[in-house]
């Protein structure tokens, strides 16, 4: 009897080990404000396809301004990553942006046992193999890879989890701290959610290094729920507005 309790146990263990956080088929629209104006949308959608012969995730995200703000702004970016379905490590990554002019074209090609990646600039008709750290995401894969992340729920406020992240050709140590917890009000109804402080570069585009927060549901699915930024001019908010595809209920308290 003692050895069959010990067995389920150890089998409950693996069980939620292997509990992901999402699936292929997920989907999210997120709603776009540049302060009261509503500027835009964004996608993120999570895709199979076959790299080396092995099943992966393809996750691909797009963002784009919509109305009068495309007129004086115009954003179209595409951003694309390719990770193992079990380390969540990056096997190619994509970004292709027009940011009010500012454009990049460019792919990235991971060697985890080599610890380096190709940087493929189309652009600038470029190429070159920059050194990485062991276990390092891309921006895209990052965002896949902390919703999974074993202790992303057991932190305590104030506490932080930090990763190796590559891009814009370079590696940093990004950061995402614990704020606490809180019922927020969504267009589904009131969703329990943590909330988090990811440490950013200021400078370009951002106030200062805690500009930026993001409100995820505080469930199995680990949903982006709200981003706010205070950007170098003005402020930016993006509110999920529609999804599907999610493997675990989503846990509205009430309509």
């Amino acid at each position: 009897m003692k050895k069959i309790i010990i067995l389920l146990l150890i089998a409950t263990a693996s069980l939620q080990a292997q509990e992901k956080a999402f699936d292929v088929g997920e989907w999210f629209k997120f709603r776009i404000h540049y302060g009261l104006v509503n500027a835009g949308y964004a996608t993120l959608e999570i895709k199979e396809a076959t790299k080396n012969g092995k099943k992966v995730f393809h996750a691909v995200g797009n963002g784009y301004t919509t109305g009068m703000t495309k007129f004086f702004f115009k954003v179209n970016d595409d951003y694309q990553s390719f990770f193992d379905k079990k380390t969540g490590q990056p096997y190619q990554f994509l970004r292709k942006i027009n940011e009010g002019g500012y454009t990049k074209n460019q792919e990235g090609f991971f060697n985890q046992s080599a610890n380096n990646v190709l940087v493929k600039d189309y652009k600038k008709n470029t190429e070159k193999t920059i050194s990485v750290p062991e276990n390092v995401q891309d921006i895209v894969s990052s965002f896949y890879y902390l919703r999974n992340h074993p202790t992303i729920d057991k932190l305590k406020p104030g506490e932080s989890i930090s990763i190796d992240m590559f891009f814009d050709d370079e590696t940093t140590k990004f950061k995402l701290k614990f704020m606490g917890r809180e019922v927020l009000k969504t267009k589904f109804g009131k969703v329990n959610a943590m909330i988090f402080r990811p440490y950013v570069q200021a400078g370009r585009v951002f106030k200062e290094e805690e500009s930026l927060t993001v409100w995820i549901s505080d469930d199995e699915n680990r949903v982006p729920l709200r981003i706010k930024a205070s950007l170098a001019v003005g402020s930016l908010k993006a509110d999920l507005e529609g999804y599907k595809g999610l493997i675990h209920p989503f846990k509205i308290i009430a309509e």
